[in-house]
Parts: structure tokens; sequence; C-alpha cells
């Protein structure tokens, strides 16, 4: 008990919880341990040192937070109106859509969910400096010629952020495979990039006729690096098995002719997560869920 009355801190459940799309684990170490160490690819973000806080006004629960952080951003699930004057009290983040190309600010963000109207769990450190781990963008509606590109907005940004490496551009040279209708390769030219495009049906007749595109019809599996060369990165969304992607993943590692790659690593019924872990476990590599991902996870490298 502290002098805010009623206000106090506390351990979470000791169970196991769902409050909403949040799962709690009483147990990190021995969730860790089982896991193979690492966190969930599924997670967004994770909470690493999560507390029960319980208070009698919304300034309470402010004022508390704050003496820990200042960057906070709510999860709700539930008490929507209570979190939202809870959050206006709290120092000002962007919750808004963004705009592609975007960085991701370096700094700590904090998550709290509200679970009752005078019970909250949060935690100060997360493993995603995204509010609730959420990469919202502005979407295009009218010049892609898919939706898939939102997933290559979101996964540049993400490879920005892991590594600090710039995004594709004037003079660089990419390869994307399985590139119908051309969302990522949209993507890529708006950005003056130069795309190497193989698929066996053509792209959307602006991307054929733009000269920044090299279109060519082939499984572009069945194709060598030495046939494609160098190139700056290397990106597919193709829908394949996971087994033939990392493959295909080794053989442009092994080439030596890209230093950057960003796949969709698609799910075919039950997930073989020792196989992910295949993945996971090349160097400088991350295995994530965006938030624009479906039954699907991305490797960028």
């Amino acid at each position: 008990m502290n002098s805010s009355g009623s206000l106090r801190l506390s351990k979470g459940p000791q169970k196991s919880t769902f409050y909403g799309d949040l799962l709690y684990f009483p147990d990190k170490d021995a969730f860790l341990n089982a896991s193979g160490g690492k966190l969930p690819y599924w997670a967004r973000t994770c909470m690493t040192e999560p507390f029960l806080l319980h208070f009698d006004s919304i300034g309470q629960a402010a004022g508390e937070l704050k003496k820990l952080q200042r960057n906070w951003a709510p999860y709700q699930y539930t008490c929507f109106r209570r979190a939202q004057l809870i959050q206006e009290k709290l120092p000002y983040i962007n919750l808004k859509e963004r705009k592609f190309p975007l960085t991701i600010p370096d700094s700590s963000m904090g998550l709290y969910t509200l679970i009752d109207e005078h019970t909250l769990i949060a935690s100060a450190k997360t493993t995603s400096a995204l509010p609730a781990g959420a990469l919202n963008l502005v979407e295009d509606h009218e010049n892609p010629p898919s939706r898939a590109y939102l997933k290559i907005q979101e996964s540049l940004t993400l490879a920005s952020s892991f590594y600090g490496c710039t995004l594709p551009g004037p003079g660089q040279k990419c390869f994307e495979a399985g590139a119908c209708p051309g969302g990522w390769t949209w993507v890529l030219t708006e950005l003056g990039a130069q795309v190497h495009a193989v698929d066996r049906a053509p792209l959307d007749d602006r991307l054929m006729n733009n000269p920044l595109v090299k279109f060519q019809a082939h499984d572009a599996f069945t194709l060598t690096p030495q046939e494609i060369g160098p190139v700056d990165w290397v990106f597919s969304d193709v829908i394949c098995y996971p087994e033939r992607l990392l493959k295909w993943i080794h053989t442009w590692l092994d080439s030596g002719l890209t230093r950057h790659m960003i796949c969709t690593i698609k799910m075919q019924g039950e997930i073989d997560w020792k196989l992910i872990g295949e993945f996971a476990a090349i160097p400088d590599s991350h295995i994530v869920h965006l938030n624009y991902n479906k039954h699907e996870l991305t490797f960028i490298l």
C-alpha cells in the first residue's frame, strides 16, 4: 500500500490467463525454457516485466504509469472509454496510421491493458517500440495492384529498425520471385529501385510498362542466383511449402550475391515449429508476424 490510498502494484495472476488477445504467463523463465529461450514468433510485442495496478481513479492510474516512464500505449479489449481517458492524461504518442516510408522511433514503449474499471496489467518494458507492437499504415486504395503491398512496406520498415539499413532506392537492384500481380514490385519502384520481377503470369499493365521493371516469365525458384546476378535485395511472397523456401534462401545466401532478403513463410496446414526454427537459426535474421500477415510469418535478413 502506498500514499495513493487503495492504489497498489502487485504481481499478475498465478496461472496463464487471456485478456482479450493478450496472453499472460506467470513464470517467464519456465515459458522461455519450454520454448527454447525464444519469445513467440506470432506475438506483436511481449510484456517482459508485467504487473497489476489497482487504482481508484483515472488520474491515479495515469500518474502511476508516468512514474515508471514516459511512453505508454494501450491495448484495449474492455472499458474502452476509461482506457481512452487514461491515455489522454499520459504524454502524447502517435497512435494514428502512419505513412510509408517512416522510421520507427528508437525509444522504449510501455503497454497497459485494462482488465476491469479499477485494474490494469502493464509492463514498462516490451519487445517493440511500436504502440502495442502494431504498425498501422495509411492505405492507398487506388494505385497498388494488390493489397499485399502493405506487407513489404511493413517488413522494410522493420528491416530498417532491426539493422539500420537504408530502404531500396535509386541505383539499387531488387529481385522478386512470384511477383504477380505486382504489389511488392510497385512499392519498390515507388522507392526508385530497379526490379527484376519473375512469375509465370504477367504483372499489372502499369508495371509491365514501367522502365524500372524487367519482367521475366518463369518459375522463379528454378532460376539460380548466378542466372540473376548480384542484387541488393531479394524478395519472395510466393505460395510454396516452407521446406522449399528454406532451401531457396540457403541457395541465395550460399551464392553471396545478395545481402538482404525478405520472404513470406506461407503455412501449409499445421505449423512445423522445428522447421521455423531452422529459418530463425540463420544468422542475422528475424522471424516476425506482421500486422498485415495472416496465417504466415515473414523472414527478414
